[in-house]
């Protein structure tokens, strides 16, 4: 499969590694051009380009940098990409260790992915927003083997969600549907499976006990949450970015 990526940072560059190991046709690319990106490259097998060629070689495209520098993104990055193309967001909101304020997502009526999906103009899958780069390029297991993490997907294209489904399994992870792009705040920063590499059953449950609607009491616990570790990354340099 020719998969694109947009962003070469700690969760690009793992997600290349283990496509390209895979047997995949990686292309990635930065903000800074492909020229910059020779020790990635190097690193991870994938081949250096701008951000349109990425997306133009995507039989999937995953968007996956700083939250603050999505409006940034060239306005025609998916002209001539079909429709039918899964388009997964890996975003996160930090306002304290990187992204600043940004008013729409402090209020809880937008999740993460539902504001780079209005700024993008496509439909968005999520996942990979919840687990360690190096857990991520390290820790895929074979299908039913002890110890296999689950990632949560949710996204409103059903098509779109189970061609991004397979392929989390083919990394050798568990898929848990997250619902909707609306309910994918349970997997955002602060909650409960935050950074956690759950087994499925228990990604579940955390799922069900949440509910679907986030209430005004349960976002404010997250942004508390989400303060606290915030915190303790930059205090250990962590890469769940």
């Amino acid at each position: 499969m020719n998969v694109g990526i947009i962003g070469a940072g700690h969760i690009g560059s793992a997600l290349a590694v283990r496509l390209v190991s895979l047997g995949h046709s990686v292309y990635i690319a930065n903000s800074r051009g492909p020229e910059t990106l020779k020790d990635v490259a190097q690193k991870t097998g994938a081949k250096p380009v701008t951000a349109q060629e990425a997306a133009r070689h995507g039989e999937i495209i995953v968007v996956t940098i700083p939250l603050k520098n999505i409006p940034d993104l060239p306005k025609d990055l998916f002209a001539g990409v079909a429709a039918n193309v899964p388009v997964i967001d890996t975003s996160n909101y930090y306002p304290i260790l990187r992204d600043g304020q940004i008013p729409e997502l402090e209020t809880g009526d937008l999740t993460e992915s539902e504001w780079v999906q209005q700024h993008l103009g496509r439909p968005l899958v999520k996942v990979f927003n919840n687990i360690h780069a190096d857990h991520l390029q390290n820790k895929g297991l074979p299908a039913n083997a002890p110890g296999r993490i689950s990632l949560p997907v949710a996204g409103d294209d059903a098509a779109a969600k189970q061609k991004v489904m397979a392929l989390v399994e083919e990394l050798g992870f568990d898929v848990v549907d997250d619902g909707s792009l609306h309910e994918s705040w349970r997997q955002q920063p602060g909650t409960p499976c935050y950074g956690a590499d759950l087994p499925a059953d228990k990604l579940r449950e955390h799922f069900t006990s949440l509910g679907t609607r986030r209430t005004e009491a349960q976002h404010a616990e997250y942004l508390a949450n989400h303060a606290k570790q915030e915190q303790a990354m930059a205090a250990q340099g962590d890469d769940l970015k």
